[in-house]
């Protein structure tokens, strides 16, 4: 039977007590926050938290020497898994909100995100370990340009009227089976690293700028 080096921790708080001379009961608060005087601090171990596990290793007393295994999801702090998950439902939330302020259906790939964060929701305040990621479909591509071989046909035309090197060559002399090639080449490669580039920065800031709408700023 294998054996381990399991580390677990609770937390015990450290609190004080001592006056405060305020106006407010939130500038006494401030000022209890602000002292850094500890000198008469007590252990509340009535109070102590959960246990939970810091660390696993392959071993015995292999405690960060061995070959750590990873800790499973439900032997983790409660109140660190909450607030881990905390940040990715507030942003699937605004995604949601920013689609329904817009007028527009949320895309599929955000409502499988949000489905599968409100599962490990649940399996945290359960204490179950977090549910198996689900399968997705990739995100969205957008098409930005199309080499379409008509329209390099009806370029043909224009070039062979301005460009004295063609003079001698009629359009109806270039067969479609050299366009093709020549499409496929051209796709194969031309750079347009520059220009996808620009498109998405520009696309990061529409997406920004319709955030901070949403937010009302």
């Amino acid at each position: 039977m294998p054996t381990y080096t399991v580390e677990t921790t609770y937390r015990v708080p450290v609190y004080r007590q001592r006056t405060y001379h305020a106006a407010t009961p939130a500038e006494a608060c401030r000022q209890a926050i602000e002292d850094d005087d500890w000198s008469n601090d007590k252990l509340d171990y009535e109070a102590a938290g959960e246990t939970y596990v810091t660390g696993i290793w392959i071993g015995a007393d292999a405690a960060y020497s061995g070959e750590a295994v990873p800790v499973p999801s439900h032997f983790d702090e409660t109140i660190q898994r909450k607030a881990a998950h905390f940040e990715v439902l507030f942003g699937l939330l605004k995604i949601v909100i920013a689609d329904e302020v817009a007028q527009r259906r949320t895309d599929a790939y955000w409502l499988a995100r949000a489905s599968a964060a409100v599962a490990k929701a649940e399996a945290i305040l359960a204490g179950a370990r977090d549910p198996d990621e689900p399968v997705t479909a990739p995100r969205p591509r957008h098409v930005l340009a199309q080499l379409q071989e008509d329209r390099v046909r009806d370029q043909i035309g224009a070039i062979i009227e301005t460009d004295p090197e063609f003079a001698g060559v009629t359009a109806d002399a270039v067969p479609d089976a050299d366009i093709h090639s020549a499409c496929v080449s051209v796709a194969a490669n031309i750079d347009l690293s520059e220009e996808v580039g620009a498109a998405e920065f520009r696309a990061a800031l529409a997406a920004l700028r319709a955030a901070k709408q949403a937010d009302g700023g």
